[in-house]
């Protein structure tokens, strides 16, 4: 009834025929030229117009790998010739690259004809096989005579690492397929099994393998095979020696892993777990950390563990020694013995007790820490210093003094702009002052490096920090390189390594890998 009434009134107000039409004088009205004139742009075409004025593309590598077709996941290089770069991707496929090119003697900019175009790097070896993502690799320590490549696949893929006197680089030795998820590759550093390396999965165990490259039946041969952890195990660490593990899990747990029996042949058990000689869960308040552990680092010494997990918490504890020659606890180290007080502490009847090393703090937790209000993804101690940085996914870098109860030397709050840091790394150059260096990545697609040292020292800059706006002497950063795509825009760097000639070599979520120098 509503409708039809509507309808009724505007039948009813409608104009006649006589009405509608025009009269001859309103025919005949002329109207008069308006010459054209641009359109005005509204407001929201002009602040886009604005935007693209302020768009600016920096590009500061040297050289580039674009052979990807998809994003690049992980990355390493040789251990005995740094400048051989490997990366496995989203495409499923794994390159091998040489990252030896020249430095030029100008930056791109100070060119007075630059080039437009360069040619990507050419692949010494392409390897497929791998029916998901390579989400993970390493090479073999000692001689690096091994490629492994790890996927979301579950395969474990051995190629040998030889280039030379064949007319097969980087052939297929051997693979293997236990679980549906690899998360991580770490090589074993013992002198004894350079040829050997531990993986963490997505069903929470731990593998550890050993290539027998003599052994024409079984190449690939599981030392070990741990279960204890009930979630993704997300990360893990030898110590420096090689002779334990130590891995993460989602789950909340932390295990320290006896693989060759060292430890228990200096009589170092656990009662709790059996198989592991320091095992926590998130059964203990004290090192509960809710939402599960992501990160993991062994400091130089062996004598302690930083373990990264949600909401910024950073657990630091006690482990074994296994060395024969140290006597100090690891309670002394922490209150700054240095390099001579590494652990010890455990009475001692024979020669093995010196192996025991830090002895009752083993197990312990040595300090709990939380500096950053988000995941910590990323940990690194200094292999030259007494210091500990964690990268968070809050964006910011905490550096920690591990030989003052872990106070904190330095906190960079937007280190990254916001956005999540993904890796951090000591290392660089192998001078004096640069081993205080501290290299960094984040999904703002930018590899920063910092200086370490306290202010007076870090102030001391000169040209390397007015190249980046002075902020050197605020907050310790010494450089930075730009070129991948970042800040949400399907960039990022999710990974580098560092070559013993200065570069750094990048993992781009864009696909591409750059050199930086």
């Amino acid at each position: 009834m509503e409708n039809s009434i509507h309808n009724d009134q505007d039948a009813d107000n409608a104009p006649s025929d006589d009405e509608a039409l025009l009269e001859p004088s309103d025919a005949a009205e002329i109207v008069q030229d308006d010459p054209d004139h641009p359109m005005d742009l509204d407001d929201e075409d002009e602040q886009a117009d604005g935007q693209e004025q302020e768009i600016q593309l920096q590009n500061d590598s040297i050289a580039h790998f674009d052979l990807h077709s998809d994003s690049i996941f992980c990355i390493a290089n040789h251990p005995t010739d740094s400048m051989i770069i490997a990366t496995g991707g989203g495409d499923d496929t794994t390159y091998v690259f040489s990252a030896d090119v020249p430095s030029p003697l100008l930056p791109p900019s100070y060119e007075s004809n630059p080039s437009i175009t360069r040619s990507s790097l050419q692949p010494i070896a392409k390897l497929q096989g791998h029916t998901d993502s390579v989400n993970a690799m390493t090479y073999t320590l000692g001689n690096g005579d091994y490629l492994l490549t790890g996927g979301l696949d579950g395969q474990v893929r051995v190629h040998s690492a030889t280039t030379t006197g064949t007319a097969q680089p980087y052939r297929l030795l051997a693979s293997a397929q236990e679980v549906p998820e690899i998360n991580f590759l770490v090589p074993c550093p013992h002198p004894s099994y350079s040829n050997t390396f531990a993986l963490g999965a997505n069903d929470g165990s731990v593998w550890i393998y050993n290539i027998e490259s003599q052994d024409k039946e079984t190449h690939l041969q599981v030392v070990q095979a741990y279960y204890l952890h009930t979630e993704s195990c997300t990360a893990g660490s030898w110590t420096s020696d090689g002779k334990l593990l130590a891995t993460v899990s989602e789950d909340g747990s932390f295990y320290v892993w006896d693989p060759f029996g060292e430890a228990a042949a200096a009589g170092i058990t656990s009662s709790s777990t059996g198989q592991a000689v320091v095992g926590l869960t998130a059964a203990d308040q004290r090192f509960a950390v809710e939402d599960g552990l992501f990160s993991v680092a062994v400091s130089p010494t062996g004598a302690f563990a930083a373990v990264g997990g949600a909401h910024g918490m950073i657990r630091i504890v006690g482990i074994p020694r296994l060395n024969t020659n140290s006597s100090t606890s690891v309670t002394q180290s922490l209150k700054g013995g240095g390099a001579k007080n590494k652990a010890g502490g455990k009475k001692q009847a024979t020669t093995s007790a010196d192996a025991a090393g830090s002895g009752s703090q083993t197990g312990q937790i040595l300090a709990s820490l939380q500096m950053q209000s988000e995941s910590i993804e990323t940990l690194a101690f200094s292999p030259h210093h007494p210091l500990l940085a964690a990268g968070s996914v809050d964006g910011s870098i905490v550096i920690f003094d591990s030989a003052h109860r872990f106070a904190v030397r330095r906190h960079v709050k937007e280190a990254h702009d916001g956005f999540a840091v993904v890796k951090v790394a000591f290392g660089g150059p192998k001078d004096e002052r640069e081993a205080w260096f501290l290299t960094s990545c984040g999904m703002d697609g930018v590899v920063k490096r910092w200086d370490c040292r306290g202010g007076g020292a870090a102030a001391a800059g000169g040209t390397e920090a007015a190249a980046v706006g002075g902020r050197q002497t605020q907050q310790g950063l010494v450089k930075e390189w730009r070129g991948h795509r970042g800040e949400g825009e399907g960039g990022g760097v999710l990974g580098f390594v560092l070559t013993d000639g200065g570069k750094v070599v990048t993992a781009g979520d864009d696909g591409v890998s750059l050199v930086f120098t």
